[in-house]
């Protein structure tokens, strides 16, 4: 088995390759060699930044000799392209949420790496973080009691007041489902398993929205999906959740997440963070306690490490692909039922990879 480092390289020299161009280079057991974009200039302007050797278009990185993982951080309407041509040439594929825009695509991905002995992983990572980590350790440990129900709000006005560019966050493969549902519906599986059931109410609060900031400030874009949707979840081992995915609320509610058992409920850091508080109420009436937690995680990136030393120990990586392609078919059962005004099971299912150990440290030398 090969040792040593594992190179990676970079397609996607958008803003959130920042976070993981920083991340990355600060893992020894990592070593970036690439960015590519169909911009090069950008590609160069992002290698120059963070010391990568190598820049130009996606070429650069998919045919470079010592890139072993791809990182796949290009819009989400590109995300199965992307892979299907790293898998191709032989690469490990990382990509950003979602994992693909609807189940066909994503099995053909799904398929398409076991053919080609490749492995696929998938944001969002952040329940690798020290919070959500120690909310599974409660919750397996029976701290909990049996858990029952869930509860999950994410509310907010919108992106469109700060992000500069906003219209593809109200198109397909986007709105506050498939853009921030991935985070909540990860934790969720994580800490309760795979969903077999669901059911969803959806709406669309204006046909348009105006950009609020930037040098596109007063432009107006079409707004395409769904901007506010509720869905209730049946889960295989039995229990429910409730959640709210909205870009349509003045009152924003965001990171609130909470698991139900017979013995205490237990209050969950937003998923979208790699950190935060855990506190746990239980029924003596003594109020909410603080959850110790263990470990850290940099940020983005960190499910990248996780792959990577999979990959040369042998053992199944965490944000896996079959993870990310079960919350995509969650989410596309979830607007199925908004369309036909029925219950929808959930075809795929997922099989959960153990906590990281106590142990686990990103800044460490493994390989």
């Amino acid at each position: 088995m090969t040792s040593g480092p594992v190179g990676v390289g970079v397609i996607g020299a958008g803003v959130i390759s920042d976070t993981y161009l920083e991340n990355l280079g600060s893992f020894p057991d990592i070593v970036v060699h690439a960015v590519g974009d169909l911009r090069p200039e950008v590609a160069q302007v992002k290698a120059e930044t963070y010391g990568v050797a190598v820049h130009g278009g996606p070429d650069a990185v998919l045919s470079h000799p010592d890139v072993e993982i791809v990182v796949n951080l290009t819009i989400p309407a590109a995300h199965v392209e992307v892979a299907l041509a790293a898998v191709a040439a032989g690469k490990h594929v990382w990509s950003e949420k979602p994992f693909a825009l609807d189940r066909a695509s994503g099995e053909r991905l799904l398929a398409a790496a076991v053919e080609a002995r490749v492995r696929l992983g998938c944001a969002p990572d952040t329940f690798l973080g020290p919070g959500l980590q120690a909310a599974r350790r409660v919750v397996e440990s029976g701290g909990i009691g049996e858990p029952q129900t869930a509860l999950t709000l994410m509310q907010s006005p919108g992106p469109e007041s700060w992000h500069p560019n906003p219209a593809f966050l109200f198109a397909d493969g986007a709105g506050p489902l498939f853009d921030i549902g991935p985070y909540y519906l990860t934790a969720l599986v994580q800490l309760l398993g795979p969903v077999s059931s669901v059911a969803g109410l959806a709406s669309t609060a204006r046909a348009t929205r105006t950009i609020g900031s930037g040098p596109l400030a007063g432009q107006e874009f079409d707004v395409t999906v769904p901007t506010h949707v509720g869905a209730l979840m049946r889960f295989e081992a039995g229990q429910s959740a409730q959640s709210i995915f909205s870009f349509d609320s003045p009152l924003a509610r965001t990171g609130f997440v909470e698991i139900t058992g017979t013995e205490a409920t237990l209050a969950l850091p937003d998923p979208n963070t790699f950190h935060g508080e855990v506190r746990r109420h239980g029924l003596n009436g003594d109020g909410w306690e603080t959850v110790a937690s263990i470990g850290s995680a940099p940020g983005r990136g960190t499910g990248v490490l996780d792959l990577a030393r999979a990959i040369r120990t042998g053992r199944p990586h965490r944000a896996s692909g079959d993870l990310a392609h079960h919350v995509v078919d969650v989410m596309a059962s979830v607007i199925e039922s908004v369309e036909v005004a029925a219950f929808m099971e959930v075809g795929s299912t997922v099989e959960i990879a153990d906590v990281l150990p106590d142990d686990w440290d990103p800044y460490a030398a493994t390989l």
